[in-house]
C-alpha cells in the first residue's frame, strides 16, 4: 500500500512538473492542480492509513485514527479548487484581451524565425 501511495505521489508530481513547464496557460494549470493533489495524497498518507479504527477518541477506544492530515486535506482541497478558479479566470481574461495563450514574453510571430524579436 505504501508503494502505491509513494508511486502515485511520484507520478502526480512529475506530471505536475513536467505540464508547469510547458509554454501554454492550460496546460500549467493543469500542472499546478496535479502537483496540489501530490501534496493532498501526501498529507493524508502522512497520517497512516488505518482500517477499522475509531475516528475520534472514544471511551474505552486505545486506538484511533488521527483526524488532523484528513482535515488539512479537506481545507487543501477547498482552497486549491477556489484557487484553479481564481487562475482560470485570470488566464481566460489575459486569452481574451492578446489572442494568444503564450506564457514567455516573446510575441507568437517571432518565435518561428519570420517576425523580429523586440
Amino acid at each position: 500500500m505504501e508503494l502505491l501511495l509513494a508511486s502515485a505521489v511520484g507520478v502526480l508530481t512529475a506530471a505536475g512538473v513536467y505540464l508547469v513547464l510547458r509554454l501554454r496557460t492550460f496546460p500549467v494549470i493543469v500542472g499546478t492542480a496535479f502537483l496540489s493533489y501530490a501534496v493532498n495524497v501526501f498529507l493524508f498518507a502522512s497520517g497512516r492509513l488505518t482500517m477499522n479504527k475509531a475516528p475520534v477518541l472514544q471511551e474505552g477506544v486505545a486506538d484511533y485514527t488521527d483526524p488532523l492530515p484528513q482535515a488539512l486535506v479537506l481545507t487543501a482541497i477547498v482552497i486549491s479548487f477556489g484557487m484553479t478558479a481564481v487562475v482560470v479566470m485570470v488566464a481566460l481574461g489575459a486569452f481574451l484581451s492578446s489572442q494568444d495563450d503564450h506564457i514567455d514574453d516573446q510575441p507568437a510571430e517571432a518565435e518561428d524565425g519570420k517576425g523580429t524579436a523586440p
